[in-house]
């Protein structure tokens, strides 16, 4: 029998026995390829795709003043996660795919900026003895908060909590930074630090204008030696189980899977990150305002008796200063508290389970009277836990002149 041969046949086995995996609610996600015996020498493959069906139930207008369809599409996410160890010391992880295809960035060929590919992440990591580790490259070791180093795997509520995402798009490629991290735990306290340079392009490319509010362009406006590096770090101390920190990413819910309780506080400096023109608008006088970010943040998650049902909850409060009266999108200097719970309906495991949940979120802002109120009211639906399931949500978000009311279904699958 050739080589050739030999290799489809083992191809096939791994792939049959993936498809068995699928159905298994203790399923841990990805095609494993074993290059050494007891599998401590691996290749692991992850996929997943998040798709949805939106409706407005709010008439709104394009720029024409034609009426939108309430009802539309979207891709939320396609991403393939790929890491190796050949060597217990050291791992090389690679994350890459698309965020919300829809028909707005949609391209003929494929070929426009909303249809490519880029990378989520990739880093290189050392273990330095038991406990601790050091990496760099792109890479997710975030700080601030819990939602701001959370898995889109296993979210709880159908998407996070977008203001958790502190500095997504304003000094990172897509809530990723470039740079080095330390991780790891003593005890029961997990931790992880990052030094990192920040993006010269940021979606606020404001000008900054003569007395007048914050932008968020140090970086790009005051030189890298200034401005050009952020410092992160997240702890958290776990009372009951203790959760696996070999990846950053944080679970949204096990499901009653662990019995956990951590209590965490996390930050984010970027000094001179932000810039205020203290001149006129004819002559400029730049000075650098430094961005700071602070967040303390629970979370438990419990079975409750062995019925199948358990409970999930979170809350965070997180202090926001990116300058002076700063307001961009959904950010601003301010404070924002957040909070969701769920709960997971008693029921045999290998079936269908129903998990509703609640989730409210208020932002308010030092450079408008307003503040941020985001209501979710959801349900998931899981079929093989988080790798096969829908949910069902409600959203409401309203600011100022915007009240809006989206109803949303979203399947997921991963492997």
């Amino acid at each position: 029998m050739s080589k050739q041969t030999l290799l489809l046949i083992g191809l096939f086995i791994m792939s049959f026995q993936l498809m068995i995996a699928q159905g298994s609610p203790d399923y841990t996600g990805g095609l494993k390829m074993k290059f050494n015996e007891d599998g401590s020498k691996y290749l692991r493959i992850i996929s997943w795709a998040q798709v949805q069906a939106n409706y407005g139930l709010d008439e709104t207008f394009d720029g024409n003043g034609n009426k939108n369809s309430p009802l539309n599409f979207n891709l939320r996410r396609a991403r393939i996660l790929m890491f190796a160890q050949i060597n217990k010391d050291f791992l090389i992880l690679t994350h890459f795919g698309l965020n919300s295809l829809n028909s707005s960035t949609l391209s003929p060929t494929g070929k426009g900026d909303g249809s490519q590919l880029f990378f989520h992440g990739v880093w290189a990591q050392y273990n330095l003895g038991e406990n601790h580790t050091v990496g760099g490259g792109l890479h997710y070791f975030n700080g601030i908060s819990r939602l701001n180093n959370q898995s889109t795997l296993n979210m709880m509520t159908m998407d996070n909590n977008r203001q958790s995402w502190a500095t997504i798009g304003l000094s990172d490629q897509f809530a990723r930074h470039l740079g080095f991290f330390i991780k790891g735990n003593f005890d029961r306290l997990q931790y992880r630090l990052a030094v990192n340079d920040a993006a010269t392009t940021t979606l606020d490319s404001r000008v900054a204008v003569a007395g007048g509010d914050a932008v968020y362009n140090g970086r790009a406006l005051l030189g890298s030696k200034d401005a050009g590096k952020t410092y992160a770090g997240y702890m958290d101390y776990h009372f009951l189980d203790e959760e696996s920190n070999f990846l950053p990413y944080k679970v949204g819910s096990y499901l009653g899977g662990k019995k956990i309780f951590n209590i965490g506080a996390g930050f984010f400096l970027h000094p001179k990150g932000a810039v205020i023109n203290t001149g006129s608008d004819t002559a400029p006088t730049l000075d650098g305002e430094n961005v700071s970010i602070f967040a303390i943040d629970a979370f438990y998650d419990t079975p409750l008796g062995e019925d199948g049902s358990a409970l999930t909850a979170y809350a965070v409060f997180q202090s926001n200063d990116y300058g002076k009266n700063y307001l961009f999108s959904a950010y601003g200097t301010g404070s924002m508290v957040y909070g969701h719970v769920g709960y997971v309906f008693k029921g045999d495991v290998t079936k269908t389970r129903y998990q509703p949940y609640l989730s409210y979120g208020s932002h308010s802002y030092d450079a408008v009277s307003d503040s941020r109120n985001t209501l979710g009211i959801g349900v998931n639906a899981y079929m093989s836990g988080h790798n096969s399931k829908l949910t069902l949500e409600y959203k409401k978000q309203e600011f100022g002149a915007l009240d809006s009311n989206i109803i949303s279904l979203q399947a997921m699958i991963y492997l």
